[in-house]
């Protein structure tokens, strides 16, 4: 079997490319992604001319501008670049099945076999690099035989070791290590710089089989992946690099730093195992037809149709689901292709009702020249869960006449959001608020479901609701006698109340901005039951007011 062989990508820059690749023209400005840490806003993610500027990741929003007055930045948005890098997860399958994402930034590729599909290693790497350029990103590349190995080349593999101390850092290193630190570290003060070992190919970043130790020697500490504590204590022990760790006792390491330490090491060097686990493929649902022949008549892509959601259906069910949007793909002859797209009030795998959907909006293609190919995919599905009618047989005829009545429903609206967009088909629903006009709000009928239980509110409520008119009567709280509202005059006959309704006071609602209302049912000579309210007045003045009708 050969020698196992990990690459590791890492994409310093992913987070500010991605939004290059959308706007080109922030790469010639500085430009970084700003992400919220500690409550502080930090640079997330650097374009190579902010790097060019002098700043760097972590630092502070305020001292880069103070830094680089040009400075342009955008949000950091998390759930995007994820799917970003999921993107190219997907992409990285065209040189190993086993690929395995490490958010934020990189993904794990385990070579094992693959290698001499591409001509070599340096020729793949060589690849990656021009296909990463192609799409508009920077990428570090590391492989070695271990995930520790290839992680550590490709982020740290030829760069320069820099100190966090000012001063000669020899001299402020314990006192136990100080004489073999200098003879190790003569090179930093002006001495010859120790040769880069063979196992390395010049880019620094491809380590020979079985060389991994060489490889990770001369790297800084950092490079293990361990936590920013333990790389400051070896710091001040004179164990900077790698190799300065190889040669010591490792249950020292282990008492003085715990096991942390030492299983980064051993993972790092091959001794103890690391698995790469690639992500499980999402289920996709698609079918596709060709035909011998193109078509091109109504009657022959819906019978296509009817066979497709049939297998589709199938597929689904096989899984437990059910396709909640569908997508219609039709290549034509002419190398074009045209696509339309449904969606359904509910998730289901029946073939009877989803087939429908489709022949509705068939219309809308062209098929031009002729049709060769159809492709189907169920592009938004759920889990959905099989329901068996059991117990008395009225009872369960019952459910049956109620599961049927709901699924009509579901058609029809799924009918008419093909026609006019699953967004213009709208129902009520109760809202959690005592104030008239916020009791109720509007949904999408096709991402809801019906309103079991409707609260009964403490008083009759108006069939009529509309916003709050101005209503000229006499500024006293009691029901006026007569009262002048859209330019008629009316006379009371009854008046049932009050019920007072306070605004909530967490919100600031502007038209409540009046205060405490106290609301009539008035009954009035021309036959007319209104809903009138007084305003006791707060920010604004008090007053009379109407806001609906009774029927």
């Amino acid at each position: 079997m050969p020698n196992r062989r990990i690459l590791s990508l890492w994409f310093p820059r992913l987070g500010a490319e991605r939004l290059i690749r959308a706007e080109p023209w922030l790469a010639e400005r500085p430009f970084a992604t700003v992400a919220v840490h500690g409550g502080a806003q930090v640079l997330a993610s650097l374009s190579a001319e902010a790097s060019r500027a002098g700043l760097h990741r972590g630092q502070p929003l305020r001292d880069a501008h103070a830094m680089c007055a040009d400075l342009v930045t955008r949000p950091a948005i998390p759930h995007r670049e994820a799917a970003f890098l999921g993107a190219l997860h997907r992409w990285a399958g065209k040189y190993s099945p086993w690929v395995a994402s490490e958010p934020p930034d990189a993904l794990v590729i385990d070579l094992t076999g693959c290698a001499h599909l591409f001509g070599g290693e340096e020729p793949l790497a060589d690849q990656v690099a021009q296909d990463c350029a192609d799409l508009g990103l920077s990428v570090r590349v590391g492989l070695a035989d271990t995930l520790g190995a290839a992680w550590a080349l490709a982020r740290f593999a030829g760069a320069e070791m820099q100190s966090h101390r000012s001063g000669d850092a020899i001299e402020q290193e314990a006192h136990a290590t100080r004489a073999k630190a200098g003879k190790r570290r003569h090179w930093e003060r002006g001495g010859t710089t120790p040769p880069r070992a063979a196992s390395v190919s010049d880019s620094g970043r491809i380590a020979a089989p079985g060389q991994s130790w060489s490889a990770l020697s001369p790297l800084p500490v950092a490079s293990l992946r361990i936590d920013t504590d333990t790389q400051e204590q070896l710091k001040r022990l004179g164990l900077r690099r790698v190799g300065d760790l190889l040669g010591q006792p490792r249950a020292g390491l282990a008492r003085r730093f715990g096991r942390g330490l030492v299983d980064r090491l051993d993972q790092a060097t091959g001794s103890a195992p690391e698995p790469v686990s690639p992500a499980r493929p999402p289920d996709r649902f698609a079918v596709r037809l060709s035909f011998p022949d193109p078509i091109g008549l109504a009657e022959d892509v819906t019978a296509a149709l009817e066979r497709m959601v049939q297998r589709l259906c199938a597929t689904l069910k096989d899984k437990g689901r059910g396709a909640r949007t569908l997508r219609l793909e039709a290549h034509r002859c002419d190398h074009e292709m045209r696509w339309l797209s449904v969606t359904a009030a509910t998730a289901h795998a029946d073939p009877h009702r989803l087939l429908p959907l489709l022949t509705i909006k068939l219309d809308v293609l062209e098929a031009g020249p002729g049709i060769d190919m159809l492709r189907l995919e169920a592009i938004a599905h759920e889990p959905v869960h099989t329901r068996a009618m059991a117990g008395h047989a009225e009872a369960a005829a019952r459910g049956m006449a109620r599961q049927q009545g709901s699924a009509a429903l579901e058609d029809l609206i799924g009918r008419i959001g093909a026609r006019l967009g699953p967004e213009a088909v709208t129902r009520r629903h109760p809202a959690s608020s005592h104030i008239p006009e916020k009791t109720a709000q509007v949904l999408a009928a096709a991402w809801s479901e019906p309103a079991r239980d409707w609260p009964a509110p403490p008083v009759p409520r108006p069939l009529l609701l509309w916003p709050p008119e101005p209503v000229h009567a006499p500024d006293d709280p009691r029901p006026p006698e007569r009262f002048r509202w859209r330019g008629r005059v009316f006379a009371r006959l009854a008046a049932t109340g009050p019920e007072r309704i306070t605004p909530e006071w967490w919100l600031d609602e502007p038209a409540w901005r009046s205060g405490p209302r106290d609301y009539w049912r008035v009954e009035t000579d021309r036959g007319e039951r209104l809903w009138l309210f007084y305003a006791h007045g707060g920010t604004m003045s008090s007053g009379w007011f109407c806001q609906g009708a009774f029927a």
